[in-house]
């Protein structure tokens, strides 16, 4: 038997060909336009692929099996028969089978054919060619879910395909979080097994994977790690991002993803009595609710800003005890109005104990507007909130998409932390504290600056200078905005 290492580079090699394989055919079909289209194209088709695999796996070990999907549309049946090929395959994927998988229908919750019909919901098949449909599938048969090599092999690159798609995303108003960014919160956050994980802002699960990946190791039998696939929740409203979110996890070994596709905003007010442990998310900012959504809020903190919304939801969300690490912009941290009376609800009902200020670009392409990490857990009142200031690398003003941040440059952090009660924190040049008192009397403005910086200005260049003035402006500009909106809902 070959090394286990020797095997998994040879599965990356054999898979990689396949992957590329099936991107070449899809990249000569007409119906598909650049990456955005093909993505979610290869996405359904290797999720009916993977759920064909765990259905045959299901049927070996469950005495009461009973297959989701009929015999006629499972994979099996119809990607496996090489002569459903040309305009009759394309008829009966677009007129038989699709319409299939939307119509399923269960009533028990968590069942299979429930998932199916939440995900295939808006699904279209993109492609023109039936010969280049049955080409794309000949392709993927070649890849076995039951092998954990191929499991994981695929789990890796699908992680570098959506980072592509990521890339592209940003084009259309799309934000996704870095990777180093999510596993510095996870790590942060302290997970533990048994603990409800909620990511309200899903997207294609990274904080979801992130978790899974810290906390799978902890699981020491089949009921500890189904109980912890249960346990990871998330919410996505687009559905793109919901069915690469499903692949995704699919793909790192979660058979039955506890992930709904709907308005987290109008999901947590419904669910108010269900509350979670622990919620990670990077919440849209910059974005505005629908009236109808906003006027569901109580009167005092009604705004159509997004991330304020999803910051008073996750404090309704959470458990007594319960702990959050969100990424806000700067924006948010200074708001006044429904922004102020967020934040107060915030630090009267929550320990706001550690704000993390990341520097410009980490969010690249995205935006260049400075984001921050804030860590509260709903243990009662702030007493002081640290901050602490990561700066980019010697010589640099921020990060760029081809210079992004790296989960190295969270060293210094993760040492002054102090662990998971947060001891022996001290004063640097990087971390200061401020008591709650003082927040009070700013009127809750949490954007403050590292007091040990001194003042540089005199030494920045001016260009530099004037870029920092107009995200100012900008940021000055939409609060604004968001304020005038705010007093407009009200009158």
């Amino acid at each position: 038997m070959p090394p286990r290492g020797t095997s998994e580079q040879t599965s990356r090699a054999r898979l990689s060909s396949v992957i590329k394989s099936a991107r070449d055919t899809m990249r000569k079909d007409a119906g598909l336009n650049g990456d955005l289209d093909r993505l979610p194209q290869l996405s359904w088709l290797l999720f009916l692929r993977a759920f064909d695999a765990m259905e045959a796996n299901r049927e070996v070990w469950d005495d009461d099996f009973r297959p989701a999907i009929i015999e006629k549309y499972r994979w099996r049946t119809w990607a496996g028969n090489p002569f459903l090929t040309g305009d009759d395959l394309l008829a009966f994927v677009n007129d038989e089978l699709l319409p299939h998988l939307r119509g399923l229908k269960a009533d028990r919750p968590g069942d299979p054919r429930n998932v199916l019909s939440a995900l295939f919901k808006d699904i279209r098949n993109q492609m023109m060619s039936g010969y280049l449909l049955r080409d794309l599938l000949e392709s993927l048969q070649k890849i076995d879910f039951t092998s954990s090599d191929d499991i994981h092999t695929m789990a890796f690159l699908y992680e570098s395909i959506l980072k592509e798609v990521r890339d592209a995303a940003g084009d259309s108003g799309e934000f996704y979080t870095p990777r180093p960014v999510i596993r510095f919160m996870v790590e942060r956050s302290h997970l533990k097994l048994g603990e409800s994980i909620l990511d309200p802002a899903c997207g294609t699960g990274g904080f979801l994977v992130e978790a899974l990946e810290n906390l799978q190791s902890a699981t020491g039998s089949t009921h500890e790690r189904q109980q912890l696939w249960r346990d990871l929740r998330g919410i996505e409203k687009k559905p793109l991002p919901y069915l690469l979110c499903m692949m995704n996890l699919i793909l790192h070994g979660v058979e039955s993803p506890t992930v709904i596709r709907d308005n987290a905003l109008t999901r947590m007010l419904d669910e108010q009595g269900q509350k979670v442990d622990v919620v990670l998310t990077n919440p849209p900012f910059g974005g505005e609710e629908e009236n109808s959504v906003a006027a569901r809020f109580p009167t005092g903190v009604r705004t159509k800003e997004t991330a304020w919304l999803f910051l008073h939801s996750v404090l309704t969300k959470l458990k007594p005890g319960g702990r959050c690490a969100i990424v806000l912009p700067n924006g948010v941290l200074f708001g006044e109005g429904a922004g102020a009376a967020i934040k107060e609800k915030l630090m009267k009902e929550c320990d706001l104990h550690t704000i993390v200020r990341l520097p410009q670009g980490v969010f690249a392409p995205y935006t260049q507007i400075p984001a921050n990490l804030l860590f509260f857990d709903k243990t009662g009142p702030t007493k002081e909130t640290w901050f602490y200031q990561i700066d980019p690398p010697a010589g640099r003003k921020g990060y760029s998409k081809t210079k992004p941040m790296r989960y190295e440059e969270f060293a210094d952090c993760t040492a002054w932390w102090g662990g998971p009660d947060r001891t022996g924190r001290i004063a640097t040049n990087h971390a200061w504290s401020v008591p709650i008192a003082d927040l009070i009397e700013t009127g809750y403005n949490l954007d403050l600056s590292n007091p040990t910086a001194g003042d540089d200005l005199a030494h920045r260049p001016p260009a530099e200078l004037l870029a920092d003035l107009l995200t100012t402006e900008r940021e000055i500009l939409t609060l604004l905005e968001a304020l005038q909106q705010d007093l407009e809902g009200n009158v």
